[in-house]
């Protein structure tokens, strides 16, 4: 029996590593994802989406919320790395998950995608609301727009709503525009003002508003025009991302293939926007893109090569660091023209932009102040839609030594000059007061 034990606890230890694909700088790209959802109908009606996953290697594993036996970490390890909430009606999590677990799981570097809808439960609202964004409180409600609507059989119905109003970020939806609008219908959520790291991806229009769309509005909609989001997105700070909808339908296969034409507009599109717009914000969504790391960061006197243990004042040094993007498969070389290092101390002394040889690599070059103490060479890259780059490397600086001033100051010439004069002058008039009879 002792023989059994001491074998199910070396394999338990031993397959943690093989369950847990854990978050790699070297390959940031998540692949063991786990999927929540109130009906397993789901799988199939949202089958497009979930395939797109599959086809560049993500490893899905489908559970119901509810299930008893569910857990996302075993010996205190993650077994997933990211997490696909499509339950929105859900009031409790099956086996150890709850609220806190799943802001745990981001607050640990992992990413969360959440969908809810018209019934979404006080859990997933909460979910939403500690990330970010607040839903409409009225649980009836749908954001409706009677300009911006999606042409359909069924007039008169204008919840069904063609949305073209995109965050303009390369990062964060590719390089290739959407041309179809895309397709929603769902509830509403205001970004909260006081949280700087969430953005709309998906914005209503001015014409929208969110009310029960079977009953006469009596008062103004709590949410209205282009403050409604439709679909949000979030970096944190330890760069976890989440992707926050207020449409279950917005990932669905109907969505997907249906045609589409928003109203107002004569052109009519055979494919809504759907799927690409899903799937170029799913790979910003798992570091497939926008996922940035800073190598080989070197500073040294100019003319030299090695890195020196301290800085004297006035002396003049290059600085130099390699950045790369993720692309999904490889590292390709990072290009901007807005990267910026400091010379800090409490305060940036120096503050340069730095230049690029188009290869990832970025470099300047200035002169140390002069100031002694010690500094640090900073790097503090934010940029939409990019992980944040924070580099930091300390140096001291001291002043010059005793025997490293120059003898003779040029600005103190005059001065000498004044000194010798009055010396020679001296001379001259004790000789002729001495010898003159």
């Amino acid at each position: 029996m002792s023989k059994l034990v001491i074998l199910y606890v070396f394999l338990s230890f031993s397959l943690i590593p093989l369950l847990c694909t854990s978050f790699s700088s070297d390959t940031p790209s998540e692949r063991r994802v786990l999927v929540l959802l109130d009906d397993f109908a789901l799988k199939s009606s949202h089958s497009l989406f979930f395939n797109s996953l599959h086809s560049r290697g993500f490893d899905l594993d489908f559970k119901l919320a509810d299930d008893p036996k569910i857990a996302i970490q075993r010996y205190g390890q993650y077994l997933y790395d990211s997490l696909i909430l499509l339950c929105p009606t859900v009031e409790r999590f099956g086996g150890s998950i709850d609220a806190a677990a799943i802001l745990d799981f981001v607050d640990s570097g992992h990413d969360l995608i959440v969908a809810a809808d018209s019934n979404a439960s006080d859990l997933i609202r909460t979910i939403a609301t500690e990330s970010g964004v607040d839903f409409d409180e009225d649980p009836a409600a749908l954001v409706v727009d009677h300009s911006g609507y999606a042409v359909s059989a069924t007039e008169g119905d204008h919840t069904l709503i063609a949305s073209d109003d995109f965050i303009k970020s390369d990062a964060i939806l590719g390089n290739k525009r959407i041309e179809a609008p895309v397709l929603f219908q769902g509830i509403g959520h205001s970004l909260n003002p006081s949280n700087s790291l969430v953005s709309k991806v998906l914005s209503a229009s001015p014409s929208a508003y969110s009310a029960d769309p079977k009953s006469k509005l009596t008062s103004p909609p709590s949410l209205a025009g282009s403050t409604i989001s439709l679909v949000s997105v979030i970096q944190a700070r330890n760069n976890a991302r989440i992707l926050i909808s207020g449409s279950v339908s917005l990932f669905s296969n109907r969505f997907f293939r249906s045609s589409v034409q928003k109203a107002g507009n004569p052109t009519k599109h055979d494919k809504s926007g759907n799927e690409q717009f899903l799937t170029e914000l799913s790979k910003w969504v798992f570091h497939e893109r926008g996922h940035l790391k800073a190598v080989n960061v070197q500073h040294h006197k100019i003319g030299e090569a090695d890195e020196p243990s301290m800085y004297r004042i006035n002396d003049d040094l290059e600085y130099s660091v390699e950045i790369y993007e993720w692309s999904g498969t490889t590292w390709e070389p990072y290009v901007a023209d807005d990267v910026q290092v400091q010379f800090y101390m409490m305060s940036p002394y120096v503050l340069k932009t730095l230049s690029t040889d188009g290869k990832g690599r970025y470099f300047t070059s200035f002169k140390v102040p002069d100031v002694y103490g010690v500094f640090q060479f900073k790097i503090e890259y934010q940029k939409l839609g990019y992980t944040t780059l924070s580099l930091s490397k300390q140096i001291p600086v001291r002043p010059f030594r005793h025997n490293e001033y120059e003898r003779f100051i040029p600005a103190a010439y005059p001065y000498y000059g004044a000194a010798f004069s009055m010396m020679a002058g001296f001379f001259i008039f004790t000789a002729v007061h001495l010898y003159n009879k």
